[in-house]
């Protein structure tokens, strides 16, 4: 049967204020405060891979980042976020909000840019995890998509561990830095949310980390369970 949603109304746009969570905090992308942390952590990716799949990108000097931040990164959609790390206090990643659809409950994370340092790490995940609560949990969205080039694996794997279901290949999307973009797309649905939110808290949990920030249980593992 289908769903009844007579009783639906448009739900909130996101809001500017910031995610706290223990190792990471997710706020409002601002060029003042975050720009140069970016830049210096992005450096840290000497063979420019982190910009293989945007559609913009790599930066020769932090003016270069600058302008493109200034232009890119300040609106309300995308709305972007900086990921700081709690133990520097430095920011290591952005991420944005995007396509948002009140009227329908549905947004898109994309614009995932994290540094080196960021990558792979428990920081990393709690950083998606904060937006999805956001996303479900604060706002009452029904749907949070993730979307990236077929070709880009990582980006597929990392959506697939994280619990975004992948839903089909839409040929010749987008053209991206003179190419062809076939775009993967990924989906959590509100139904789906308190099981996988069950699971990210198991996994981010402290218990589950070695005295050396090894996990004890994957995420697939708490999740098969």
């Amino acid at each position: 049967m289908s769903e009844d949603l007579s009783g639906w109304n448009p739900r909130p746009r996101p809001p500017r204020t910031a995610m706290q969570g223990r190792l990471v905090r997710v706020e409002p992308f601002d060029v003042g405060c975050h720009a140069a942390d970016l830049f210096d952590a992005y450096r840290l990716d000497a063979a420019g891979e982190l910009w293989t799949w945007m559609g913009y990108g790599p930066f020769a000097d932090l003016a270069a980042y600058r302008s493109h931040a200034e232009r890119i990164m300040t609106g309300d959609d995308p709305l972007f976020h900086a990921i700081v790390d709690l133990a520097t206090g430095r920011a290591t990643g952005v991420a944005s909000l995007l396509r948002i659809t009140p009227e329908h409950g549905v947004v898109e994370v994309g614009h995932l840019a994290y540094a080196p340092c960021l990558q792979r790490t428990a920081g990393a995940t709690e950083a998606m995890y904060l937006m999805a609560r956001r996303v479900f949990d604060e706002l009452g969205y029904r749907r949070f998509e993730w979307k990236c080039d077929s070709r880009n694996l990582p980006s597929r794997r990392a959506a697939e561990r994280l619990g975004f279901r992948f839903e089909g290949v839409f040929r010749k999307h987008m053209i991206v830095k003179g190419g062809n973009r076939d775009t993967a797309w990924f989906a959590i649905t509100d139904d789906e949310w308190p099981g996988l939110r069950q699971a990210l808290e198991r996994w981010l949990d402290p218990a589950n980390f070695d005295a050396h920030g090894r996990q004890r249980r994957s995420l697939a593992a708490i999740r098969s369970a």
